[in-house]
């Protein structure tokens, strides 16, 4: 049942319309394994922080059961970090600073306890370091990636190569309809789909996501919150969600694929009503299982 996340843990610089947070953590590996883990008794995490990381964040993610055996810790650099501005519209933002640091010289090993997962999420990276993973570990029940605009538009090439070896691609709209060069998400992600990956996720804020998998697309609304406080990492808790669903599937079949939709949904909605990863910090299982059957009555349509 294990998931391994292989990304980022970052310091992020957060600003809404609603508030500010300055060194908040955050990365994709971070938010993966800090959702996944309400599904997964094993979740692992691969990834690179510098000397500047505090001790506090690591017992923040090690308290609540993520395995950091493969975290390295480089002493004389510094962490990745990232800052950003969002507009009233949530689905607007401006990138103040990215400053790389330990990140542009990460290229991961995968030890022997991490070569055997179930579920291998590819958080936002490089695709090159994507393809170097996915060459050290054996082959999981799926392969779930991730990928965004840069790499989109300054490694075309390479993230061709890496598309074919992936179940599944996660990204948001916009990605979507620059990686297939098709506005419309339906022929977008029948486009991607014939790149390689045979399940495609598009990923649309506050209007839900879309599925196309088995020929078929799936879809689930955003849940609908009053109050919404800080969008960063939705869409990589969303993954974990996904993943750690999967994760205890005996089988994943388009059945598995739209309940594991609808459970990274429920938990993205949690991630949203706080700053950072603080509404992981200390959500439930019931919690999750109380808005999952939310979700079921508001995709429920009577027969007519």
């Amino acid at each position: 049942m294990s998931v391994l996340a292989v990304g980022t843990v970052a310091f992020d610089r957060i600003e809404t319309p609603f508030g500010k947070r300055e060194r908040a953590l955050g990365g994709s590996a971070m938010y993966i394994t800090m959702a996944a883990r309400f599904m997964s008794d094993d979740v692992q995490l691969i990834a690179v922080v510098g000397n500047d990381f505090p001790n506090e964040y690591i017992e923040d993610m090690r308290s609540r059961g993520i395995d950091l055996s493969g975290l390295e810790i480089r002493k004389d650099e510094l962490t990745f970090a990232w800052g950003g501005r969002y507009h009233y519209d949530l689905n607007q933002r401006d990138t103040i600073y990215t400053d790389l640091n330990v990140l542009s010289s990460f290229h991961p090993v995968i030890s022997e306890g991490h070569k055997e997962p179930k579920v291998l999420c590819l958080g936002n990276l490089d695709p090159v370091v994507q393809n170097s993973v996915l060459d050290q570990v054996a082959r999981p029940s799926i392969v779930i990636c991730d990928t965004m605009n840069y790499w989109i538009e300054h490694t075309p090439d390479q993230l061709k190569k890496i598309l074919p070896k992936v179940d599944c691609l996660v990204i948001n709209d916009s990605e979507a309809r620059e990686l297939s060069g098709e506005p419309n998400l339906v022929v977008a992600s029948r486009k991607i789909r014939d790149m390689g990956p045979q399940i495609v996720v598009v990923k649309k804020g506050e209007h839900g996501a879309l599925m196309f998998a088995e020929g078929t697309f799936f879809t689930v609304p955003a849940y609908p919150l009053e109050d919404i406080q800080d969008p960063t990492g939705a869409g990589d808790a969303f993954m974990g969600g996904f993943a750690g669903y999967l994760s205890g599937c005996r089988e994943i079949n388009l059945d598995s694929l739209k309940s594991a939709l609808v459970h990274g949904s429920a938990i993205a909605s949690f991630t949203v009503e706080h700053f950072g990863p603080e509404g992981l910090y200390d959500l439930t299982k019931a919690e999750i299982e109380k808005r999952i059957k939310a979700f079921q009555l508001l995709t429920s349509i009577p027969s007519v």
